[in-house]
């Protein structure tokens, strides 16, 4: 899915930026907090450094061209094109990977994050469509 090498990538600044707030927010507030903790310094520091984004952005699921009733909520949608999914436990699991990729259609955004408080390190995983 991936075909950039490591060094390589779209929206590579914009993406740059977004690290850096979340290793800063693991740097404070270390493991063991829920997620909502995580998001909410996340937002302070977004907010703080004028970098636009949407939390809780809705996106509606469209299939034979009906709306499914269930809608998606990404994390954040930051620079209205990378999606930043946040979460606080043991290990990033496949099935938040492939949850990512089906997020990343729906939306249109090109580029994923998801970031793992819930480890001694910062856990990061990116997806490029």
């Amino acid at each position: 899915m991936n075909q950039y090498n490591n060094t390589e990538y779209p929206l590579q600044k914009e993406t740059s930026q977004l690290l850096s707030i979340c290793i800063e927010v693991h740097r404070i507030l270390g493991k063991g907090f829920l997620e909502i903790v995580y998001k909410d310094a996340i937002e302070y520091e977004l907010r703080n450094r004028n970098i636009p984004y949407s939390r809780e952005k809705q996106y509606v699921i469209e299939y034979k061209k009906t709306i499914l009733p269930h809608k998606y909520f990404a994390d954040f949608v930051v620079f209205d094109q990378i999606i930043l999914e946040v979460k606080a436990q043991n290990g990033i699991a496949d099935e938040q990977y492939k949850q990512i990729i089906n997020y990343l259609r729906v939306s249109g955004c090109k580029v994923g994050l998801i970031i793992n408080f819930g480890e001694d390190r910062l856990g990061i995983k990116r997806v490029v469509l």
